[in-house]
């Protein structure tokens, strides 16, 4: 079982280690995706490796899609090839877990519309504007969408992934 993690320059650093680790200890291949392979720091100075780019995923590789907030998902939002893989993702209704500001590339993919979910209180005007029913809640699971709303809610956020991969009841 694979899990793909889409990030940038910029990404909130415990909403990219604390999944990235978890799926790790539970088994896991993580791949992590950016514009281009090679380090990517976060807002606090913890560097990733994006071992692939948004060009080369095959979203078919992967069981599930992790989306992190930080300033990272400004960036993430403007590649194309994301957005693709974020769309197939929803389409093929796998598995995607977006915190904090990940849901910006949610949107920008247009695939929340009539979605219940949760973000950055920062966003969420967008989320409304996006067609989510937005809760303010620390994890909301509809369907194959999982979202949190910052870095304290990562142990309901980790839970339910989790979960949802049926690696813990």
């Amino acid at each position: 079982m694979k899990a793909l993690i889409m990030s940038e320059e910029g990404f909130e650093d415990s909403e990219v280690l604390a999944p990235y680790y978890r799926l790790l200890e539970a088994g896991l291949e993580v791949d992590v995706a950016a514009i281009s392979k090679g380090p990517i720091t976060g807002k606090h100075g913890y560097q990733v490796e994006a071992n692939t780019t948004f060009k080369k995923v095959r979203p078919g590789d992967y069981s599930a899609l992790i989306i992190p907030g930080g300033r990272a998902p400004e960036r993430v939002r403007i590649s194309k090839d994301a957005l693709r893989t974020v769309k197939q993702f929803m389409k093929d209704d796998m598995l995607v877990a977006s915190i904090c500001h990940g849901p910006q590339v949610m949107i920008s993919a247009g695939v929340l519309d009539g979605r219940k979910g949760t973000g950055w209180k920062g966003i969420q005007d967008d989320m409304k504007a996006a067609g989510v029913r937005v809760m303010d809640k620390e994890v909301v699971v509809d369907g194959n969408w999982i979202s949190s709303r910052q870095p304290e809610d990562l142990p309901a956020f980790n839970r339910e992934i989790m979960n949802a991969i049926g690696i813990v009841k």
